[in-house]
Formats: structure tokens, C-alpha cells, sequence
């Protein structure tokens, strides 16, 4: 299979643009690069619970998030950029502590939109949020 990347996929430097940003305070680190997909960690801690202790949806719709979109964002030219138009996450697992991992694969990948899957699974694999994000290729603003 031939990779989907137009774009650096070095993990040092996507690690380094989440630098001071809501990536960066959640914990989330990018981890692995295939051809055809995304994956990083996010840790389940003080930072991503919610008050009874577990680990807070709307941290694994960031994460979800976080994933489709870079990788969006990681197969157009460099005069396009993509932005969400709409994210949606199942919480089919609980968890209280550890980590959790995001893998992000595209459904579709058009001229105008991108639609990407975002499973996010326990240490041991299992499903823990299934999320679906879609996005406008747009040009990029000048």
C-alpha cells in the first residue's frame, strides 16, 4: 500500500505544533504513523476525568478530534486546509486510569470534505469511544 501522506509525518514535529495548546495540556502525544492511518496516546488522569472519577467524553471527542483533523489536515496540497464541520463520539466503555489510544483512518478523502474514524480503545484494546469526524478542504487562508 502506498502512504496517504502529502505532508511531514515526523512524530517529533507533530508533537512539537501541539506545544502550548489544548493537546499539549491534555497529554496527548502522537505515537504512530502508518500509510493509511494516525495513532496517539492520551493518559486518563486528573486532567481527563470528570467528577466521578472516569474519564471525561468530551477529553476522547479532543482527542478524536485532535487525530482526524491533523491527519486531515496531513493529505492535502499545502494551499488547502481543513477545518471540522462536524464530530460525533459513542462512549461504549468506561476507565478510570491508564492510557487510552487513538487510531484515526479515513473513510473518505475528497476534493471538498474528508471523513475520518477515530477509534479510541483501553491498554488491553478494547473500544472505549468510537467517533467519526468530517471536514472542509478549504484554501488556505492567506
Amino acid at each position: 500500500m502506498m502512504s496517504i501522506w502529502k505532508k511531514n509525518t515526523e512524530l517529533s514535529r507533530l508533537n512539537a505544533i501541539s506545544k502550548g495548546t489544548i493537546i499539549e495540556l491534555l497529554g496527548i502525544e502522537y505515537t504512530k504513523v502508518g500509510d493509511d492511518f494516525l495513532q496517539a496516546t492520551m493518559p486518563v488522569d486528573s486532567r481527563t476525568h470528570q467528577p466521578h472519577g472516569l474519564l471525561h467524553g468530551g477529553a476522547s471527542v479532543v482527542l478524536a478530534e485532535t487525530l482526524g483533523s491533523v491527519a486531515a489536515n496531513l493529505v492535502v496540497e499545502d494551499d488547502k486546509v481543513c477545518v471540522g464541520l462536524e464530530v460525533n463520539a459513542n462512549h461504549v466503555r468506561s476507565i478510570k486510569k491508564g492510557i487510552v489510544v487513538g487510531t484515526a483512518t479515513a473513510v473518505h478523502i475528497g476534493y471538498s470534505t474528508q471523513i475520518w474514524q477515530i477509534e479510541i480503545c483501553n491498554e488491553r484494546g478494547q473500544l472505549v469511544c468510537t467517533s467519526r469526524l468530517t471536514v472542509a478542504v478549504i484554501n488556505k487562508p492567506k
